[in-house]
């Protein structure tokens, strides 16, 4: 049996209108896709995307900073209460194969980082921007809409469908 992708959709709690809206649609596409969703497990982008999971049929996991599960968003499949706090970013990183940010704040760009560490993919959507002088581009895979992330996404892992 193959297993199917794992992909993590990150952002803020805190997210614009937009940021919901792609999400949620980058949580449906995933699930049609035969895609397992990773994210945070708590409210914004996090549960915008199982919210396009659910309504995708798929499955999203959750891995809660807190250390009980009141505080998950009730449209993910599965919610981890893990007690780390914003340590839980290692693990949202290291149970995905690819990263979708879409948008975010600095709880974000942690997970990218850990993700570009841990030699994953990261696709953004209206995201933050890496350089340094010694990097000859952003490492993140730039698109401008939730379709063209799962595109890219199919581009990037071979085990797509």
């Amino acid at each position: 049996m193959t297993t199917p992708p794992y992909v993590a959709v990150i952002g803020a709690s805190n997210a614009t209108e937009w940021e919901l809206a792609s999400a949620e649609r980058v949580g449906q596409l995933l699930a049609e896709a035969g895609c397992v969703l990773v994210c945070g497990g708590l409210g914004g982008v996090m549960d915008a995307a199982a919210r396009g999971s659910a309504a995708g049929g798929g499955t999203s996991i959750g891995i809660l900073p807190d250390d009980d599960r009141d505080s998950a968003s009730r449209h993910l499949t599965v919610a981890i209460a893990t007690g780390f706090g914003e340590a839980r970013n290692v693990i949202v990183a290291r149970s995905a194969d690819a990263v979708i940010a879409v948008g975010g704040e600095f709880g974000t760009l942690s997970e990218i980082a850990l993700a570009l560490k841990m030699g994953k993919p990261v696709i953004g959507l209206g995201t933050w921007e890496l350089g340094r002088d010694d990097l000859a581009k952003d490492p993140i895979v730039r698109t401008e809409t939730p379709d063209d992330a799962v595109t890219q996404l199919r581009r990037l892992l071979p085990q797509m469908s």
